[in-house]
C-alpha cells in the first residue's frame, strides 16, 4: 500500500502540533510539502531529523517493491506492486513463451514459424517473446543469438516461481495468494515473479484449444507474469496478444493512434476522404468500416492526445487550425482531385468553423457532415455523390 501525503503529514510535528512544526530543517517549507514531497519519492525520509519511529517503518514498507524485476534479455519480467491495474498499473506484460525440443523431426520448421509469427496491434509489431529450447545438445549458441531464444538450461537458472497448470482451480488460486502476498505484505518470500507451465495438448481440437486459451486469458488477468506453452497455434496466440495489450495499457492515459493521413484499399485522387481523432476506439471503428467498403478511401487522422472527438473538441485538441495544419503538413490538396472531406456527424456544429479557417488557409476543401456512428458509414456512402 502506498502512503499518501496527508498520511504522512499525520505523524508529523505539524499535525501533532509538537515543537519543531514546520521547522524547515528538511529544506521544505511546511511539514505538509515535505509529507507531499516523501509520498511521491521526491525527497528523503532521512531529511527529517523529527520522523517517528512507527512512520519510519511505514515508509520502508510502502517504499519496499512488491515483486522483483527477472531480466531475460530485452525482457522484463514481473515486477507489479498493485493488484488492480485501475489503482495505478500494470507494468510489464505476461510473457508468452513457448518451449520446443530440439529431437523433434520438425523442430527448424517449427522454429521458423514462431519466429515469423508477428500481429499489429495498435502500429506496433507483437512477436512470440521467449522461444525456450530443450535438447538442444549440438550448437546451441547459434541459435541464442536470436535475442528471443533461450536454453532450457539457462531459463531453469532464473528467479521464478514455476507453476504447472494441472488443477485450473489451483492454478487460479494459487497465483491470487502469490499476489496478494507479495503486494498486501510484502512478504519476500513471494517476491519472485510468478510463472505458469502448461502441459502439451492437442491443439488441433477445437475443445482443447477454447480450454487452453480461457485459462491463458485468465492467467494474465490475475495473476501471471510469464505463461509457457508446449503447443503454438496463431489465432490463440493473436488472441492472447489484444487481451494482454488491453490489460497492460496505463488507464490514466489514452490509447491513441499515430497522426496522419491513412490509405484504405488503395485510394486514389477521386477517392472518399474521412476525418477523426486520434482516439483508438474511434480509429479502429472507423478503419474497420473503411476497410470493408466497395471503393477505396483516405483517412485523416489529426493530433489530439487519444481524445475522442467530442472530447478533443472540448478540450480544445481538435480545432480548426489543427485540420488545416494537419491538411498541409501532408500536401494533402496536391494529391487528390476529389476536395471533399467528410467529418463526424458529431462535429457538425464545427462545419462553418472548419469550412472558413480551410478557405482562408487557401485550400479548396469542402466540409461535409458525415454520421455520428461508424457503424452507418457503408449507408451513408451509398447516397454520397463525391
Amino acid at each position: 500500500m502506498e502512503l499518501s501525503g496527508l498520511q504522512i503529514f499525520k505523524y508529523l510535528p505539524a499535525a501533532k502540533k509538537t515543537a519543531n512544526a514546520n521547522c524547515k530543517e528538511c529544506g521544505c517549507p511546511t511539514c505538509m510539502a515535505f509529507a507531499l514531497k516523501l509520498a511521491k519519492g521526491n525527497i528523503e525520509i532521512k531529511n527529517c531529523k523529527h520522523i517517528p519511529e512507527d512512520l519510519k517503518n511505514l515508509v520502508e514498507k510502502s517504499q519496499k517493491k512488491a515483486q522483483k524485476t527477472v531480466e531475460i534479455k530485452n525482457l522484463k519480467i514481473g515486477g507489479e506492486n498493485v493488484l488492480y491495474r485501475h489503482e495505478k498499473t500494470f507494468i510489464n506484460p505476461t510473457t508468452l513463451c513457448i518451449t520446443l525440443d530440439c529431437e523433434n523431426s520438425d523442430f527448424e520448421q517449427q522454429l521458423e514459424k514462431i519466429k515469423n509469427f508477428e500481429i499489429n496491434i495498435l502500429n506496433k509489431t507483437k512477436k512470440i517473446d521467449l522461444i525456450i529450447l530443450k535438447n538442444c545438445k549440438e550448437n546451441i549458441s547459434n541459435y541464442t543469438q536470436d535475442e528471443r531464444i533461450i536454453s532450457y538450461e539457462d531459463f531453469k537458472e532464473l528467479p521464478l516461481k514455476i507453476i504447472k497448470d494441472k488443477d485450473f482451480n489451483k492454478t487460479a488460486n494459487e497465483l491470487k495468494i502469490i499476489r496478494e502476498k507479495a503486494v498486501l505484505e510484502k512478504d519476500e518470500n513471494y517476491s519472485s515473479p510468478v510463472c505458469v507451465q502448461f502441459e502439451k495438448t492437442d491443439v488441433s481440437s477445437k475443445k482443447n484449444l477454447d480450454i487452453l486459451c480461457a485459462k491463458s486469458a485468465f492467467y494474465i488477468c490475475k495473476y501471471a507474469n510469464m505463461l509457457i506453452f508446449e503447443d503454438f497455434n496463431e489465432a490463440m496466440f493473436s488472441t492472447l496478444m489484444l487481451l494482454r495489450e488491453n490489460i497492460f495499457t496505463d488507464p490514466q492515459k489514452p490509447l491513441k493512434v499515430e497522426s496522419k493521413i491513412y490509405e484504405f484499399n488503395n485510394p486514389n485522387e477521386n477517392s472518399l476522404i474521412f476525418l477523426t481523432t486520434n482516439f483508438a476506439l474511434t480509429f479502429f471503428a472507423v478503419a474497420n468500416e473503411l476497410e470493408n467498403l466497395s471503393e477505396p478511401s483516405y483517412l485523416i487522422v489529426t493530433p489530439a492526445d487519444g481524445m475522442s472527438v467530442l472530447t478533443a473538441w472540448s478540450a480544445e485538441k481538435f480545432t480548426a487550425q489543427m485540420v488545416v495544419k494537419t491538411l498541409k503538413k501532408y500536401d494533402f490538396a496536391s494529391k487528390v482531385k476529389n476536395k471533399k472531406i467528410i467529418i463526424p456527424g458529431l462535429l457538425s456544429h464545427m462545419q462553418k468553423e472548419l469550412q472558413t479557417e480551410i478557405n482562408k488557409a487557401g485550400l479548396d476543401f469542402e466540409i461535409i457532415i458525415g454520421t455520428i456512428d461508424a457503424c452507418d458509414i457503408s449507408e451513408f456512402v451509398k447516397n454520397f455523390e463525391k
